[in-house]
């Protein structure tokens, strides 16, 4: 299937009727496209939360491809990588093999650490082109909208393409224009400093009106990957009382992101705010950017696999109790009980004795209490109060929740 087919089979489910109907097939096609140059949960949070042996089967989603490489640190068996997202596969694909092909760690670094330099093209013509799979190598060598092939993302800040780079460019002009300034954070040298510029330049834009308007509009959400049933999940947190409207939860998730860790080791905050990561500071690089994980990230490369394929239907393929590790990032917020029943089914009869599953929400609650049924929720554990501290650890700080659950 293609990637507009996997999407379509995700979210269109039985809930796509009315109004919602329509934002749901509006979404379909705003996602069948690259969406994340990077991605957007915290392999150290969840890495602290699976405690992995050495020789874990992983199952995960891809999105931009930085987790999966980042979970080869733990010294996994293999790392499969499925997505919807055929673009996703291909940022997932080069940066396998920018890794993998280019001479050195410095090499690597400017390639997807800078991003943004012209000697980018060289280093993919040479050393990354002739090792690309077919359909890396074809969405690559294919045209963007400015009318370069797409490799040339990498020679101009290639975490500001895709959906959600320009998004986040969107996003500083117009906070720009309301008389705040999102890159002023990039400035701080500590908590402190994040704090001041935070309340001084951010925090007071949310409650303009233009932007509670905006905070209210599913397709305004889309950019960031935000389905409707997904921004449900949110308009549940904020009428439960958590928030006083939407553009309230937003303010406290960006509030999160720019205050609560350090700016110099958190680098979701270095693309929100600075638009780029800082290479002169290793703590402020993603993980499988970092020279400490870089030998170990090279000599076992080969393990991720990817996969164009949905999680249950990889899952459907596999052995019973072969798998030791789910990472589902929010996955399940897209699902109807239909579509989570069928996959914890193969869930529970892929887990290997003590497997873990980490996953995300866009609200603060867990699906899995009330869409799973009791004998599939029975044979797993999951501790409410360990996953609000699993939360408070994850840098990127876009959710409303972290969750882990624990074969019985």
């Amino acid at each position: 299937m293609n990637t507009k087919s996997l999407v379509n089979a995700a979210v269109l489910n039985s809930t796509t009727a009315g109004r919602k109907g329509f934002a749901d097939r509006l979404f379909t096609h705003w996602f069948s496209r690259l969406v994340y140059a990077q991605i957007w949960e915290d392999p150290r949070a969840d890495l602290d939360a699976l405690q992995l042996k050495p020789g874990a089967t992983i199952l995960t989603i891809s999105s931009g491809g930085c987790n999966a490489l980042a979970y080869l640190s733990a010294e996994p068996a293999a790392v499969h990588a499925v997505d919807l997202n055929g673009a996703h596969l291909a940022m997932l694909e080069i940066k396998k093999q920018a890794i993998k092909h280019l001479p050195d760690y410095d090499a690597v670094l400017q390639f997807l650490g800078d991003a943004n330099q012209p000697d980018n093209l060289k280093r993919y013509q040479r050393h990354i082109r002739p090792h690309l799979d077919d359909n890396a190598n074809e969405f690559w060598e294919s045209r963007a909208l400015n009318g370069k092939p797409r490799y040339h993302y990498f020679s101009e800040n290639a975490y500001q393409h895709g959906l959600l780079g320009r998004f986040i460019g969107i996003a500083h002009w117009l906070v720009k224009r309301l008389g705040g300034d999102l890159q002023k954070i990039a400035n701080a040298k500590n908590l402190k400093e994040q704090e001041l510029l935070f309340n001084t330049y951010v925090a007071p834009i949310f409650e303009h009106k233009l932007v509670r308007f905006l905070a209210n509009q599913p397709i305004a959400l889309y950019s960031l990957g935000i389905p409707p049933s997904q921004f449900a999940a949110l308009k549940r947190d904020v009428e439960n009382g958590a928030h006083q409207g939407m553009h309230a939860l937003f303010k406290e998730r960006m509030r999160h992101l720019a205050c609560d860790f350090p700016l110099q080791e958190n680098c979701f905050a270095q693309q929100a705010f600075a638009r780029r990561y800082d290479i002169h500071q290793q703590t402020a690089l993603p993980m499988y950017l970092q020279q400490r994980y870089f030998d170990t990230l090279k000599k076992n490369i080969e393990r991720v696999h990817a996969h164009h394929i949905s999680l249950t239907t990889f899952l459907a393929k596999q052995p019973t109790a072969s798998m030791d590790a789910y990472l589902f990032l929010d996955a399940q917020d897209w699902m109807d009980n239909a579509q989570i029943t069928e996959l914890w089914q193969e869930v529970t009869r892929t887990a290997a004795p003590g497997a873990k599953v980490v996953f995300r929400t866009g609200g603060s609650e867990s699906p899995l209490e009330h869409q799973l049924p009791a004998d599939l929720l029975a044979a797993w554990h999951t501790d409410v109060a360990h996953n609000r501290q699993l939360y408070a650890t994850d840098r990127s700080a876009i959710y409303g929740g972290m969750h882990l659950y624990t074969k019985i």
